[in-house]
C-alpha cells in the first residue's frame, strides 16, 4: 500500500517537472521569436526599371496578299493550301470552282467553231462565183471580139447588115461591161460577207482569250517561296466567335484578301500604345518580346516606330480609348515565328540608379500613407515609407528602410502588426 502511493508521487511528480519543461521551453521559444507564416522579400539597392508590358501581333514588315479575281461574282475554293505550309514560287496555293467559266468557253468555242466555218463556206462560195463571173466576163469578150469582125466586112456586107453589126458590138461592149460590173461587185459582197465572219470570229477568239485569262486568274499562284498564312473570312467570322480563316468550300466575293506569303526576314510586333505612355517611349528603344506560341525564348527587339497621331478604339468601351500605333522589330529570327501570333513586349519606360527598391505588392496604403510591414522577431513593425517612384514591378523608396530589411508582401494579421507607439 504504502509502495504504491510512493510510486504515485513520483509518477506525478515527474508529470510537473515535463510540464515545467515545456512551458519553459515554449517561453524561450517565444523569446527567441518563430516567423511567422508571412511571404517576405529584402529590400535591396539597385537601379529602378519601370517597364511597360504591351501586348500585340506578329507582322511581316512586307507580305504579299492574294485576291479572288475581281469582277468574277462569288466564287467557290475548292483547293486551299494549308495554313503555315512552305510552299515554292509557282506553286498554286488558292483554286476556285471553274465550272461557270468552262461552260462559257464551251459557248465560245461553239460559237468559234461555227464563224471558222461560215467563213469557209463564204470564202468557196466567193471562189465559185468568181469563176463563174471569171467565165461570163470572158464569153461577154470574146461576142464582144466576133462582133467587131463583121465590122471589117463593110465593104462586102450590105449597109442594113453593117449597121446590124455596130449595134452588136454596142450589144457586146455593153454585156462586157456588165459582166465586169457583176464580178467587181460579186468580189466587194464577198469580201464582206467575209469581213462580217472574221468579225464574228474575232470577237470569239477575244471573248475565248477574256475567258481563258480569267481561267487562268481562278489559280493563285505563289510569287515567291513563303509560308502560307489564311486569312480571316469575314463572312463566316461572328463577332462573338472570333475569327474564322477561309477553308475549302468557303464561297469568295470579288477582290477577297484569301491569304498573304509573308516576308520573314523581318518580323514586327503591331500593338497599341495608350496615350498616357506616350510621352514615355521613344524610336530606338530596346525591348524583350515573349511570344505565347513560341515559349521559353525572349527575343530582342526594338521600337522602330511610334505613330504621331493617336486612333480612337471604339472597342474598349465609352468614352473611346484614344491610342496610338507602336511597332518593334525583333533583331532575333526563329522559324516557328508565324504572322498572327501573339506576343508580348516589355520595354524599359524608366530608370533611376542606386536606389532602394521592393516590389509594388510589399508596398501597402494606411490613413493616407504608403507603409512596409518589416518584420522584427516574430511580429511586424508597421512603418511608414518616401515613395520616389512606383512602376508595374518595383517601387523606389527614398527613406524608411534600410538594404536587407525583410518585408511582407502580403499584409499580416492585425495581431501580427507591431503598431507605432
Amino acid at each position: 500500500m504504502m509502495a504504491a502511493l510512493r510510486k504515485r508521487r513520483r509518477l506525478l511528480m515527474t508529470v510537473g517537472i515535463l510540464v515545467v519543461i515545456g512551458a519553459v521551453g515554449v517561453g524561450m521559444a517565444t523569446r527567441a521569436g518563430i516567423v511567422p507564416d508571412v511571404p517576405t522579400t529584402a529590400v535591396t539597392k539597385g537601379e529602378f526599371i519601370d517597364y511597360l508590358q504591351i501586348r500585340g501581333d506578329i507582322r511581316p514588315a512586307k507580305s504579299v496578299v492574294l485576291s479572288a479575281p475581281m469582277q468574277a461574282g462569288d466564287l467557290q475554293i475548292v483547293k486551299l493550301a494549308k495554313n503555315g505550309s512552305a510552299v515554292k514560287k509557282g506553286d498554286v496555293v488558292v483554286e476556285f470552282d471553274a465550272t461557270t467559266i468552262k461552260q462559257r468557253m464551251d459557248e465560245v468555242q461553239s460559237t468559234l467553231k461555227q464563224a471558222e466555218a461560215e467563213i469557209a463556206q463564204v470564202t468557196a462560195q466567193a471562189k465559185i462565183t468568181q469563176e463563174q463571173d471569171q467565165t461570163a466576163v470572158m464569153k461577154a469578150r470574146y461576142d464582144l471580139d466576133r462582133a467587131k469582125l463583121d465590122l471589117r466586112k463593110e465593104d462586102l456586107i450590105s449597109k442594113i447588115e453593117f449597121e446590124q453589126a455596130k449595134l452588136a458590138v454596142g450589144v457586146a461592149e455593153s454585156k462586157l461591161k456588165e459582166a465586169q460590173e457583176r464580178s467587181n461587185s460579186d468580189k466587194a459582197s464577198a469580201r464582206a460577207e467575209v469581213v462580217g465572219k472574221e468579225r464574228k470570229r474575232d470577237k470569239a477568239l477575244f471573248d475565248m482569250k477574256r475567258w481563258q485569262a480569267a481561267l487562268d486568274a481562278l489559280k493563285l499562284r505563289a510569287p515567291a517561296d513563303g509560308i502560307v498564312n489564311v486569312l480571316p473570312n469575314w463572312r463566316a467570322s461572328s463577332p462573338f466567335g472570333g475569327e474564322v480563316e477561309f477553308r475549302e468550300g468557303d464561297r469568295a466575293w470579288s477582290g477577297a484578301n484569301i491569304l498573304e506569303l509573308p516576308d520573314l526576314s523581318t518580323i514586327h510586333l503591331e500593338a497599341r500604345l495608350e496615350e498616357a505612355d506616350r510621352g514615355r517611349l521613344q524610336v530606338g528603344q530596346a525591348a524583350t518580346v515573349r511570344i505565347e506560341a513560341v515559349p521559353g525564348k525572349d527575343f530582342v527587339a526594338k521600337v522602330d516606330l511610334i505613330s504621331v497621331l493617336a486612333r480612337v478604339d471604339f472597342s474598349s468601351g465609352w468614352p473611346p480609348a484614344r491610342n496610338f500605333d507602336l511597332g518593334l522589330v525583333l533583331q532575333d529570327r526563329d522559324t516557328r515565328i508565324r504572322p498572327g501570333m501573339t506576343a508580348t513586349a516589355r520595354i524599359a519606360a524608366e530608370r533611376i540608379p542606386n536606389v532602394l527598391l521592393a516590389p509594388t505588392e510589399a508596398v501597402f496604403q494606411h490613413d493616407g500613407h504608403p507603409v512596409v510591414y518589416r518584420l522584427r522577431g516574430s511580429r511586424f513593425d508597421e512603418q511608414r515609407i518616401d515613395v520616389t517612384r512606383r512602376g508595374r514591378e518595383q517601387v523606389a523608396i527614398g527613406g524608411g528602410v534600410t538594404p536587407g530589411d525583410k518585408i511582407a508582401t502580403r499584409r499580416p494579421e492585425p495581431d501580427q502588426i507591431r503598431r507605432p507607439s
